[in-house]
């Protein structure tokens, strides 16, 4: 008979718990300090959820009433300098760690008054949940979204599971740049279910990082009770199975909380990362408001009971009851100061509505409606002073054939030696001298320790790049075919697409994310895609599609320059063509924002991308209409050249839009619109759109072919458009 012999996890996996011995061997004074800090959360909370009912709060108020040890807990062993995010229901983990670097050595919360800084912590953090100015974000984030670089709060996420990948980005900063520091994300229950939480403690693990993956285990996902979507309920499973060390703890109780943290902190310091820590703890109130879950009926009143019995705050009164340390009096005190503290506040932020008994906001600090789409890029002053050249700037003596491949290779290495914060995350990347497309040959060959292996895990390995860039590096993200960027569709949109304008800009996100579109290879429907449109949805990311080795050299130096988020179309049909490119030179920059005319011409204007650049040229020549061809290389809603494009159509009058991808793909459509409300007055002709078939490329060679735009069809376009 074959022998049954028990696995184990190969990290420590184990629970912690407290007794009222350990409260004893805390300082009093730590003790005092959390108690206070556990009811100020309370009552800021119970403060918003006023203003809710009074309807000052545009938006939801996920209220964390209930799981207060768990911040606090948290809190007591981060510094100013050390990183955190969380989730949508992150007021209390936020409010501590803005509060935190203004308390003074000593601060006695039973006799000290708050500082400046303290007030202006909770009235800022009150004013950004309102919607306000004077928040944080400029009242653009709210509840769910919310960011403070000074304080280490790089930024919140309402995505569910959206925020762990980019707390993983912002450790492997801290170890690359050799900052002795931790970063914390903060999750829920909910969010340990979801694969992108998966795909980042895999990587937290594979690469060794700093970083506590901290779930807050409430037991409910809205109203699906944990047990209703997985077998195995003890959250911290999912670290050990990892080979992470896990710690499971009592989340009501703030000493269990401290030492779980406390012993988290100590694994990295030994071992390097990273560790979870399960809090077993409980929401009192629904999703959002202030009803309790049984109001809805997926509680019962008797299990809300038995959890309110175990109140964080409660236990600690009791404890500290029990130890001498906090009388009645002393209780009171501590409440009515942290109570006008958030009603000061509160009292700052609205104004009385005259001849009725009821609250209102003033209007001066309200944001200006004018100001909505502000901020969402930056405005390229990084580029000033960059050394620029173009096309005309060749000179015939001084240049080299180079492949575009190779060129580009070169590109990445030299702009590594110029600049250390550079990293490579991508599959495969850092083998097969090169990865997949050989891209990371001359880096691999210089600095293999910045060329990161990343699993098959695009969205988990994108959301570490940005967090990455969120904390001091530039990272460089390779994703192998351009339809698994819908695989990352989450981190592209909802994170790098939306982080500047949603935090309210004032903060750099260098990041690069070079994709490879392969239609005409033969790979099928699913390796085939030009996903640009995808970027182009959302304005917070740069578009820019190289059409030749020259291109490439100067669009890339720009983006690795630029501190905004710069995807990069590489076409695999140019790899292996020779181009000109400046001798011996790799580091020249390409401006964004400037087309390029290929081919000048007055009967009609044909606008291009990519390979279709050369592929209309070429149509051009054979049928022999003059036609002017624009290389739009940025095509981003941003980057449109359209004072060029303005005075292409006002000399011909006609307008062709080529693109290769499947008609659903393409940008066209958008570029067609802006033509006509730009330059309609220019127009002779319809404008004319020459793309794929409706349906994506699938194998056969035949089908493959017709199913995306050739020269043929830019060539019928031309005929059509220009009259005899």
């Amino acid at each position: 008979m074959a022998s049954k012999i028990p696995l184990s996890p190969s990290a420590p996996w184990f629970r912690l718990e407290c007794a009222e011995a350990d409260w004893r061997e805390e300082p009093a004074k730590d003790l005092i300090h959390w108690y206070g800090q556990m009811l100020l959360i309370r009552r800021f909370e119970e403060k918003l959820l006023d203003l809710e009912k009074a309807g000052l709060l545009h938006g939801p108020a996920h209220a964390s009433i209930g799981q207060e040890a768990g911040a606090v807990g948290a809190m007591s062993m981060l510094s100013t300098g050390d990183k955190i995010n969380g989730t949508h229901r992150a007021h209390h983990q936020v409010l501590l760690k803005l509060i935190n670097p203004s308390v003074p050595d000593g601060f006695d919360i039973r006799s000290d008054l708050f500082t400046e800084g303290m007030d202006d912590a909770i009235y800022r953090l009150m004013a950004e949940i309102m919607g306000l100015t004077p928040g944080y974000c400029g009242g653009r984030g709210g509840s769910m979204h919310m960011r403070y670089g000074e304080a280490g709060i790089v930024g919140t996420s309402a995505i569910v599971g959206g925020n762990p990948p980019q707390a993983v980005g912002y450790a492997l900063a801290d170890k690359l740049l050799k900052r002795n520091q931790v970063s914390v994300t903060f999750f829920g229950d909910g969010a340990a279910q979801n694969g992108a939480t998966y795909e980042a403690m895999n990587i937290a693990a594979a690469q060794s990082l700093p970083v506590i993956f901290f779930v807050e285990n409430n037991l409910y996902g809205v109203s699906t009770h944990i047990s209703d979507v997985t077998r195995e309920t003890r959250q911290s499973s999912r670290g050990a199975m990892l080979g992470i060390a896990s710690i499971e703890c009592d989340g009501m109780d703030v000493v269990a909380v401290h030492h779980a943290m406390t012993e988290a902190r100590r694994i990295i310091a030994e071992m390097g990362g990273p560790v979870v820590v399960e809090a077993l703890c409980y929401r009192h109130f629904h999703q959002s408001g202030g009803r309790p879950g049984s109001d809805f009926g997926y509680r019962t009143k008797e299990e809300e009971t038995y959890w309110r019995e175990r109140d964080p705050i409660k236990l600690a009164e009791a404890r500290l009851a029990a130890l001498g340390l906090l009388d009645a009096n002393e209780k009171s005190q501590i409440d009515a100061k942290v109570s006008e503290r958030v009603a000061n506040a509160a009292g700052r932020l609205t104004e009385p509505v005259q001849g009725a008994n009821a609250l209102r906001i003033p209007h001066h600090l309200w944001p200006d409606p004018e100001s909505h789409d502000d901020g969402i890029l930056g405005d390229l002053s990084e580029l000033s002073g960059k050394r620029m050249l173009d096309h005309n700037d060749l000179r015939a003596d001084a240049v080299e054939k180079v492949k575009f491949v190779t060129a580009a290779s070169e590109t990445l290495a030299a702009a590594m030696a110029r600049d250390a914060t550079i990293v490579v995350l991508g599959e495969d990347a850092h083998q097969m001298r090169g990865g997949v497309s050989g891209f990371t040959k001359g880096a691999l060959e210089r600095w293999p320790d910045r060329v990161l292996p990343m699993p098959i895990a695009e969205n988990g390995f994108t959301g570490v790049a940005l967090g990455a860039a969120l904390n001091g590096l530039r990272p460089v993200v390779e994703i192998m075919f351009g339809d698994f960027c819908f695989s990352a569709a989450d981190q592209i949109t909802n994170g790098v697409g939306k982080i500047r304008h949603m935090f309210g800009d004032g903060f750099p996100v260098p990041l690069v994310m070079r994709v490879r579109v392969s239609p005409h290879t033969g790979y099928g429907s699913q390796h085939s895609g030009d996903p640009s449109a995808l970027f182009a949805m959302f304005p917070g990311w740069r578009i820019v599609t190289p059409s030749t080795a020259f291109d490439y050299i100067g669009l890339m130096n720009s983006a690795l320059s630029c501190n905004d988020p710069v995807v990069i179309l590489e076409h695999t049909e140019l790899y292996q063509k020779e181009f000109d490119v400046p001798r011996d030179d790799r580091e020249f920059h390409i401006p964004f924002g400037k087309a390029h005319v290929v081919r000048q011409g007055s009967a009609c204007t044909v606008l291009a991308t990519s390979v279709m650049v050369h592929k209309a040229v070429k149509a051009a020549e054979e049928t022999g209409i003059d036609a002017e061809v624009i290389d739009l290389r940025n095509i981003d809603r941003h980057g449109i050249d359209w004072r060029l494009i303005g005075r292409s159509i006002d000399k011909t009058g006609r307008i062709i839009i080529a693109e290769q991808t499947a008609r659903g793909l393409t940008m066209g459509a958008t570029w067609a619109a802006e033509i006509q409300e730009r330059y309609f007055d220019y127009l002779d002709h319809e404008i004319l759109r020459v793309s794929g078939g409706l349906a994506a490329p699938t194998v056969s060679a035949v089908l493959n072919r017709a199913a995306l735009a050739t020269e043929a069809d830019v060539s019928q376009a031309l005929r059509r458009i220009v009259p005899n």
